[in-house]
């Protein structure tokens, strides 16, 4: 039986001697990483990248960055940092009861927030309109380049070097936009299934925990949320409405997260049977994504999402919050790239090689919450000061 309340049609899936399915990635067959190392005797490729974006700097700052609310608001509500870590369960659970390489979809889930900024996709947004001349930015892009270029750990490469296909996670959670102009990753047309796993665990999550988030806050009405379909699904069960509040709110998030996940476990047997899915080169040709919801749980799941937009995401309160972080911004951005000597040194060889308005977004991207606001209070919102 499935731990998500079911049987997990994957694992009615013939898998082949090592547990895996034909259509799974193997760690053996990686295409490797851009710079020859030798691998290790005991832990397989993506193990190893795992627990290198485990130990990098960048994941430990996501502590302390935004997932909704501002870090510092409240000791309860997600980080960037516990998101990552749900997400990286999530697809750990799609990847088992699915018979998926675990190692590889952890290793896509636990980096795919590297490189989000301070102040969640507002602090994104404006760093990408701050440099609409100069490439712009996006999160997914920005992650790649932290695992390749700005991370430092090793004596003999720059970035963490890892796997040709944890790498290409980036390009995939950011869709054909970000893939453009890649032409390492543009001629796939679709993720690996352990790729696929991360993306719908980071969808998942964000819905389940950010309802959670917000129903804590009072920002979201109960009554309102009530209304929504998929919610009355994972809720409307005899005795729910007699639990206390705060037991409403988590057993309704830990039984939407149930609803998903089943109905992605089964859709997804389904589909890799239906389209005889025989190798990770099928999967990548298939055309479409093989995991998936099912066509009405999708659309459920559509609904929700607009939901969380109409009545949460863009609450007044979260609202006023944003945009003083987005001035915030503009005025870290306005002091680096006047003044290029308040960058640290590492990031005036960047300014050097790449502009200092790269140099500056890409300083700005790794900072934490807190750090941008101290850093914002030194330079006066981005006053030329001596």
């Amino acid at each position: 039986m499935s731990e998500f309340g079911g049987p997990a049609a994957g694992r009615l899936l013939t898998p082949l001697s090592d547990g895996l399915l034909p259509a799974a990635q193997r760690s053996w067959a990686t295409r490797g990483r851009r710079r020859w190392e030798p691998e290790h005797p005991r832990r397989n490729p993506y193990e190893r990248d795992r627990d290198r974006v485990i130990h990098s700097a960048a994941f430990r700052r996501l502590e302390y960055k935004t997932q909704v609310f501002v870090n510092g608001e409240g000791d309860n509500y997600r980080t960037r940092l516990t998101h990552t870590l749900e997400v990286g369960q999530l697809a750990r659970s799609l990847a088992r009861g699915l018979n998926l390489n675990e190692d590889l979809a952890e290793a896509a889930a636990l980096s795919h927030d590297l490189g989000h900024t301070p102040f969640g996709h507002a602090g994104e947004r404006e760093l990408d309109r701050l440099l609409k001349d100069a490439g712009g930015f996006n999160h997914n892009r920005q992650g790649l380049r932290v695992v390749d270029v700005l991370e430092r750990r090793y004596a003999s490469f720059e970035g963490l070097n890892l796997c040709y296909e944890v790498r290409e996670a980036f390009i995939r959670h950011g869709g054909p936009a970000v893939a453009e102009g890649q032409s390492e990753f543009s001629r796939l047309d679709a993720p690996l299934l352990e790729v696929a796993a991360s993306m719908a665990a980071d969808d998942i999550a964000y819905l389940a925990h950010d309802i959670d988030d917000g129903l804590f806050s009072g920002m979201l009405d109960p009554g309102d949320l009530a209304k929504v379909d998929l919610w009355r699904q994972a809720t409307g069960y005899p005795g729910f409405d007699r639990l206390p509040p705060s037991l409403r709110r988590t057993e309704g998030v830990r039984r939407l997260i149930n609803l998903l996940m089943t109905d992605l476990l089964e859709e997804t047997g389904k589909n890799v049977a239906k389209l005889g899915l025989d190798s990770p080169e099928a999967v990548r040709s298939a055309g479409r994504g093989a995991l998936s919801l099912s066509p009405e749980m999708e659309a459920g799941r559509e609904i929700l999402r607009e939901f969380l937009f109409a009545h949460f995401y863009r609450h007044p309160a979260l609202s006023r919050v944003m945009d003083e972080a987005r001035g915030k911004l503009r005025g870290l951005f306005a002091a680096y790239t006047s003044e290029p000597r308040r960058l640290p040194d590492e990031y005036r060889l960047i300014a050097d090689r790449e502009g200092v308005k790269r140099a500056a977004a890409d300083y700005i991207a790794g900072m934490t919450d807190r750090f941008a606001e101290a850093e914002w209070g030194k330079w006066g919102g981005g006053e030329n000061k001596k």
